[in-house]
């Protein structure tokens, strides 16, 4: 029987966290790394994302940035061959990045829908196709699919096309699980409730004092621990589902909310 800090060691694994520059994306990274795996903080913005990495090689760690636009498949398939070209595995999938620009159905166009299915499910459709391709010739890997409360329950208006993603990636996460098992590979979710991250700052923007406020407190009211969520806490859960302590779970979510649900 392994003890937990073998059972926790990622060393050897090398993995890749997609919108990994930032926020939940940055808490993962963090924990990855910490942990001993070889990182690629994949974002759209690579000054950011090399900002990222640096911060994690300046401990003593394995990280390199990476700029990609994850709706595209040839840049994902260039991610995971830069994973592979320069660690020599593709252990651990992180698919965090994703969008959610706020609109009511009635003002809401087209391309902003197709934008948020791009980014937040297709994408994950493309990471999981070509690196689990790759993860069968290693003998196994590890996917992490993050999605969302919005999976399981709405939780404002304007969101439609956020949350029918999200639906669809939680539906996603059980299906290829059911396939990959026979390979070795684990898929499973984590649903993140309210977390602390540049993201939802910038949706406050252009908020009065007053409205940031009162829209703070009645969320707050929603959630048992009465406190947001930070980063790290979907860090640690991606570290557990990542690590041999997950050994056992596949298509599952985790959710990750202070009790949010519960209300």
């Amino acid at each position: 029987m392994k003890g937990n800090k073998e059972l926790l060691d990622l060393s050897g694994k090398a993995a890749v966290v997609t919108g990994g520059a930032k926020g939940i994306g940055q808490g993962i990274a963090y924990r990855l790394a910490e942990a001993g795996a070889k990182v690629v903080v994949a974002d759209i913005d690579q000054a950011v994302a090399a900002t990222t990495a640096n911060e994690l090689s300046a401990k003593g760690w394995t990280a390199e940035a990476y700029a990609v636009d994850v709706s595209d498949e040839s840049q994902v398939q260039s991610m995971l061959a830069f994973c592979k070209d320069k660690f020599g595995t593709v252990d651990i999938l992180v698919n965090n990045a994703g969008i959610y620009p706020p609109a009511p159905i009635s003002v809401m166009t087209e391309a902003d829908f197709e934008r948020v299915m791009h980014v937040n499910l297709r994408s994950v459709f493309l990471t999981t196709k070509h690196a689990s391709e790759t993860m069968k010739s290693q003998g196994g890997g590890k996917i992490i699919n993050i999605t969302s409360i919005d999976a399981l329950h709405p939780s404002m208006i304007g969101l439609a096309h956020y949350d029918a993603s999200k639906h669809g990636l939680w539906g996603f996460t059980k299906n290829s699980a059911l396939e990959l098992a026979q390979h070795n590979i684990w898929v499973n979710a984590i649903a993140p409730g309210g977390i602390a991250t540049p993201g939802v700052a910038a949706m406050s923007q252009g908020s009065s004092a007053e409205q940031m406020e009162a829209s703070t407190k009645a969320f707050m009211a929603k959630i048992p621990m009465h406190r947001m969520g930070e980063p790290d806490e979907i860090g640690t859960v991606a570290l557990f589902l990542a690590s041999d302590m997950a050994n056992y779970i596949t298509g599952t979510q985790i959710v990750v909310d202070g009790g949010a649900l519960l209300s």
